[in-house]
């Protein structure tokens, strides 16, 4: 479909001017969503609706493949991937692949040395 409203500041397009002036609170940094459960605020109720379901515990997007759930439609997909196989996310320094970036960005750590994690026994990383 047809969307005639653009972002001023992003390359953003709408359907809807509503849509469109929602969207523009991400630039303008407008938090007019508050949580009531904390000091969160939003700029879109979709995100404040997420934020919510750490308070509640709400998880309603469940696995079909085993018994995992999530808060979030988007963390689903990408755990669904796990079981596919799908490996979107592939290493520059070799020829390994993964289906999480941060799987990936843990694998990195590998080729550049890097040591964030200290032993909780000992001072080793």
């Amino acid at each position: 479909g047809e969307k005639p409203y653009k972002c001023e500041h992003c390359d953003a397009k709408f359907r809807e001017k509503s849509v469109l002036k929602s969207h523009g609170k991400i630039h303008t940094r407008e938090k007019s969503f508050k949580c009531k459960h904390c000091n969160a605020t939003f700029s879109q109720l979709n995100h404040l609706n997420v934020h919510i379901k750490i308070h509640t515990g709400e998880k309603p997007y469940k696995c079909e493949l085993c018994d995992a759930k999530f808060r979030e439609k988007s963390v689903l997909k990408s755990h669904v991937k796990i079981h596919t196989r799908e490996k979107y996310f592939k290493c520059k320094h070799c020829n390994a692949t993964f289906s999480q970036l941060n799987h990936l960005n843990v694998h990195i750590k590998i080729h550049t040395g890097e040591k964030p994690y200290t032993c909780e026994y000992c001072d080793d990383k």
